[in-house]
């Protein structure tokens, strides 16, 4: 498939489910919870006071964080305008959420001091145009911390790409590619960014710090 299909893949799947993404019937998108509170802790380690949110979907972790740091501003970016809507129905205080493509961050240089992408990177078919809007938007000093689903068994990741994957996207998922260690850090030496921490943890969670010098 071209990327502008797995784009509008992923805009008719998230789509059909926005209403329903946070609730106890979300299906397989109940995994990306297990994502939040390491995320929460990653972020407790530096202070911050501009943060993006790449794939935000219906802003839950805006939410969270908005609750835990009042004091900060939020950015939501999403690729499903149904998803946005949901987010700016919390009327969440200091949030702005924004209809706008992951690859091609729609913000000026330097807006940031940290960005958040939690189980969305698998959708990018253009994962080096994210890393590149990463390193424009990202201020000195601030960091990327990156969630997906990986694993290190290389036939696991060839049956997931090759099999899952294609199933998924029949079924109307617009999943492109596992997310790999070898990708991100390919990526991330063009972007001129250093990543570092990328460790697989616990449910085949990938966890990754990245920061612009």
């Amino acid at each position: 498939m071209t990327n502008e299909e797995y784009k509008k893949l992923s805009v008719k799947e998230f789509t059909q489910v926005a209403e329903r993404y946070e609730s106890d019937h979300a299906g397989i998108y109940e995994m990306c919870k297990k994502d939040y509170p390491e995320i929460l802790e990653e972020l407790e380690k530096e202070s911050f006071s501009d943060l993006l949110d790449a794939g935000c979907g219906p802003a839950p972790m805006i939410s969270l964080l908005a609750e835990k740091y009042p004091d900060r501003h939020y950015t939501g970016l999403d690729l499903t305008p149904a998803m946005i809507e949901q987010a700016k129905a919390k009327h969440i205080a200091n949030a702005e959420f924004v209809v706008g493509d992951c690859e091609n961050f729609p913000f000026e240089e330097n807006s940031f001091d940290a960005i958040i992408c939690s189980n969305s990177f698998h959708h990018y078919p253009d994962p080096q145009g994210f890393f590149d809007s990463v390193k424009r938007c990202l201020r000195p000093g601030g960091r990327l911390i990156l969630r997906d689903v990986t694993s290190e068994n290389k036939l696991l990741v060839w049956l997931m790409d090759h099999i899952e994957l294609p199933l998924a996207n029949l079924c109307g998922h617009g999943d492109v590619r596992t997310t790999t260690k070898e990708t991100v850090t390919e990526c991330c030496r063009k972007a001129g960014l250093n990543v570092e921490k990328i460790e697989i943890r616990k449910g085949m969670r990938m966890h990754c710090v990245v920061r612009k010098s």
